[in-house]
């Protein structure tokens, strides 16, 4: 894998940031560290103190300050447009989509360390914004992967605990089953059954996380290829990052998919706290079960149509495109193909949002990146024609999101940062 080296990488990234003045403003923040601590552990170890301290401050100061009313509506409708819920690492807002830690999807492409010169950014960059605040210098995030490598190590009992399953049985469904199984090497588990204090939580947490983090990726390879190829393990390449090298346990070594998957990776690992897989494990942790225990729960919320699952859902209904109309279907006819499912009782999955009211960022940069490389691929120009022909249907029509039988929506409450809280009750102090 193509590196940036030495000064030359930490000054073009300090450029990049002092190009954004207005970005500066808005993060106060935000800045590009030094290389001269390479130890993530470290960093959080400085940090949470600080952070603890802050949240004290909140809570003395501003602690009966109201955020708003309780509607009935609220209560029926899953909670929507309820704050309820402190997340500091990102923030979903409904027009601009999600910034993590203070920055646009944009903003980290452009400021967050690449494998290769202008290319996307690494996963282990997004990493340690997210878990310290900070854009974090290309020897850091180097430091980061290869301590990543070093806990990619997956127990001969993991794979035997997903091949205890039908080849058959959902990729979700091996994929928590394997994450349970790691489970066993807990190691705040482990601490706390021996009465590690209050104060030391975050420090066995770290260690699963970190843990769980590094051995995710060899899991998930090993689902896809027991159900879709040999079953073959490809291991880990100490010579890759963690995008890359989850692209090469997949069986894609194509320098595009590479970097496909490091964008895929990094825009993926955060959008707030209010949805279900992530409150899901933000309850669930808040019982003080393990980040395995936590993280297999959200899995199991992920897993549902009206979340996760309806990334398959998108690609099935694709498929039923292609197979009634073929892939060189016009935007007209894709119209009609689009009402005659709504018009079954049906939806057009991909299409609405929980909180966004415009297009998702997510898609924006995975369709620059699909125009850059690849903009004469059938399904991408499929995709493309969907993007023009679907909204304005959707609009007139006035359905945006899934509806249960019952009525009851997905439960969404909204999640804010500290400093949204510290900026709202001064608001209020004010008025």
């Amino acid at each position: 894998m193509v590196f940036f080296r030495g000064a030359s990488a930490l000054s073009r990234l300090r450029s990049r940031v002092s190009e954004q003045s207005n970005l500066k403003n808005s993060v106060r923040w935000l800045q590009v560290q030094s290389s001269s601590d390479l130890d993530l552990h470290s960093q959080l170890k400085e940090l949470i103190p600080e952070q603890q301290e802050r949240l004290k401050k909140l809570k003395s100061e501003h602690g009966k300050v109201q955020l708003g009313n309780i509607t009935v509506d609220m209560v029926i409708g899953g909670m929507r447009g309820m704050t309820g819920l402190l997340w500091e690492t990102s923030l979903l807002d409904p027009d601009e989509g999600i910034r993590f830690r203070g920055l646009s999807i944009p903003e980290c492409q452009k400021v967050l360390p690449a494998a290769k010169p202008d290319g996307e950014p690494l996963p282990e960059g997004l990493l340690w914004l997210l878990l310290t605040g900070r854009v974090p210098s290309k020897e850091q995030v180097d430091a980061l992967s290869k301590e990543l490598r070093a806990r990619a190590v997956v127990p001969d009992y993991v794979y035997k605990a997903i091949d205890a399953l039908p080849v058959t049985a959902h990729p979700m469904t091996q994929l928590t089953s394997g994450v349970l199984a790691l489970q066993v090497q807990s190691e705040f588990q482990k601490a706390y059954e021996k009465g590690i204090p209050k104060s030391k939580y975050w420090e066995p947490t770290y260690e699963d996380s970190l843990n769980l983090i590094a051995r995710v990726p060899i899991v998930a390879a090993y689902v896809y290829r027991r159900i879709y190829k040999d079953g073959k393990i490809i291991p880990v390449d100490d010579a890759l990052d963690y995008g890359a090298n989850f692209s090469h346990m997949l069986g894609f070594d194509d320098p595009n998919m590479l970097e496909l998957m490091r964008l895929y990776v990094t825009i993926h690992s955060d959008h707030e706290g209010g949805n279900v897989s992530a409150h899901t494990g933000h309850v669930v942790a808040s019982a003080l079960s393990d980040p395995y225990l936590s993280f297999g729960a959200a899995l199991n919320g992920l897993a549902g149509p009206l979340h996760g699952l309806a990334n398959q859902e998108v690609l099935l209904w694709i498929k039923s495109v292609v197979d009634e109309c073929g892939e060189n279907i016009t935007k007209e006819q894709l119209k009609d193909y689009v009402w005659k499912t709504l018009n079954s009782g049906k939806v057009v999955p991909g299409f609405g949002h929980g909180v966004l009211r415009k297009t998702d960022p997510r898609y924006t940069c995975q369709r620059e990146f699909a125009l850059k490389h690849l903009p004469h691929d059938p399904l991408f120009q499929l995709v493309s024609k969907l993007y023009e022909v679907v909204p304005p249907i959707l609009t007139e029509l006035g359905k945006l999101i899934w509806d249960r039988a019952l009525g009851l929506p997905l439960e969404r409450p909204k999640s804010v940062t500290m400093e949204w809280l510290e900026n709202y009750c001064k608001k209020a102090a004010s008025s």
